[in-house]
């Protein structure tokens, strides 16, 4: 198996290993815009240090990936409100040359530009000792320095790896959106396990919550790391004792990672990091397929501009309203085995529900309080004792009194036209964030199976998306349609 996977390993790296081409190409850009943005700087008389940062300091980068980010470390003679105007202004001044220039917005502002086909940030930042930090950019260079302190040149290449496997299998990438494991994230576990295989090994044999502390911050006080996080997988940072580097992970990707962490052993294969793609479902075998699925399929569309120039602002709202909307459906008693939300961040966005059955009961089984608390007993009999929308009781079962009542709604489709489609201010009560309530009075459509087989047809991506959902089935378990 040792041999197997060590000669697996060696192909994938000359995949994914940059070439002396690519690394020239890098560094050209870098330095260049390094030298041209610290003359903004010395311009504007701003006092800062500009160095590259991230993956490509750090040689961790994949070949299909150099993302080059540059930082401007501002001396905090700066007012910490005025970091991101300052470093927006700077950075602008340097990117004539782009071909893309793109406003984002993180804590603070930044610049994403595109240049000679080349992605680059520049971030503003302030120049501090650890512990005093003003942004949450100020650790990025202590990362940096961290990483290239104890990472060999043997562990870059098992970093690289390591991103790739979890690329691979969707697991890779710290934004909202995705919910997984970051660059520097995949740097300490090297660090800590010293090899791909070793990752994988350790977290194949996952069977209790994991908690790594490189440089011993919490030595010998176990119970004060249980007391600060919660989180399931909890990395300590090495130059900040007070951030979990992995509490942007959810839930479902650790667990997708361990479960493809145990396959991947059973069977090492090239296709967990390069998955070759799936073919989608025909609009006649989707319509076919949810026409059999069993349960039913809930689709809650909005064609109106729900866009926002940072995705994980947009996306930290759509996994909100989410949440938001399965509350609604489970406190009406929808049963939901499932559910999702896709979004092209411009113009479509559609959530997705798979509920055991759209219609349930018209009559559902209500409980009083315990007989032995009189008072309250007293107030459940005096409103239900002539209730209308009561059809049998009160009667006593076990130790409480309890009706049969008429639900107010006995379709999912229809209560979410009510609340959410039709009613320009339930959203209030629903919980759903404005912008997308707004998208949603604009415009709101309720769809159920095979219904949303002209959307699914108009659109390859989220067709790709759908037969996904569909599937349930991750592709390293030989997923078919």
């Amino acid at each position: 198996m040792q041999t197997e996977l060590e000669a697996l390993s060696l192909q994938v790296l000359k995949k994914i290993t940059p070439t002396q081409q690519e690394y020239k190409k890098v560094k050209a850009l870098s330095g260049k815009l390094e030298q041209k943005i610290l003359e903004a700087c010395q311009q504007q008389n701003v006092n800062a240090v500009i160095r590259v940062e991230g993956s490509i300091a750090k040689d961790t980068w994949l070949k299909e990936n150099p993302d080059i980010d540059i930082f401007i470390r501002i001396r905090d003679d700066i007012p910490r409100k005025r970091l991101g105007e300052v470093g927006l202004k700077i950075a602008k001044s340097v990117a004539k040359e782009a071909t893309i220039v793109v406003e984002r917005f993180a804590e603070h502002p930044y610049l994403e530009i595109v240049i000679d086909e080349l992605r680059v940030d520049i971030v503003p930042c302030y120049d501090v000792k650890p512990g005093e930090w003003q942004s949450a950019t100020d650790r990025t260079p202590h990362h940096t320095d961290y990483i290239k302190q104890y990472l060999t040149p043997k562990m870059r290449e098992e970093v690289r790896l390591l991103k790739q496997f979890m690329q691979g299998i969707g697991v890779y990438g710290a934004e909202i959106k995705i919910g997984g494991f970051s660059g520097y994230l995949c740097e300490l576990l090297i660090l800590t396990y010293n090899s791909f295989a070793q990752t994988v090994q350790a977290f194949a044999n996952y069977n209790k919550r994991v908690i790594i502390d490189l440089e011993h911050h919490f030595l010998g006080k176990g119970e004060d790391i249980a007391k600060t996080f919660s989180d399931l997988l909890v990395i300590i940072d090495p130059v900040d004792k007070a951030r979990n580097v992995a509490s942007a992970v959810q839930a479902d990707k650790l667990y997708n990672f361990i479960g493809a962490s145990r396959t991947f052993l059973q069977n090492p294969t090239e296709a967990f990091f390069f998955p070759s793609e799936q073919s989608t479902l025909t609009t006649e075998e989707l319509k076919q397929k949810l026409d059999n699925y069993g349960s039913t399929i809930l689709f809650l569309v909005t064609n109106s501009s729900i866009h926002s120039a940072v995705p994980d602002v947009l996306w930290g709202q759509l996994y909100r309203s989410k949440r938001s909307l399965r509350k609604l459906l489970e406190i009406n008693d929808y049963k939901i085995f499932r559910d999702t939300v896709y979004s092209n961040e411009k113009n479509l966005t559609i959530f997705i529900y798979e509920l055991e059955q759209q219609n349930i009961a018209i009559t559902k089984k209500h409980y009083g309080p315990p007989l032995e608390r009189q008072n309250e007993f007293a107030n459940f009999l005096s409103k239900y004792t002539k209730n209308s929308q009561v059809t049998v009781g009160p009667y006593i079962e076990g130790n409480k009194w309890t009706v049969e009542i008429r639900r107010k709604n006995t379709n999912a489709a229809t209560l979410l036209k009510e609340k959410v489609a039709d009613n320009k201010e339930g959203w209030k009560n629903v919980g759903l964030p404005e912008f997308i309530s707004d998208a949603f009075k604009t415009n709101c459509t309720i769809l159920t199976n095979n219904e949303i087989a002209t959307i699914f047809n108009d659109n390859i991506e989220f067709k790709s998306f759908l037969t996904t959902f569909l599937s349930g089935k991750p592709f390293w378990l030989k997923r078919k349609k």
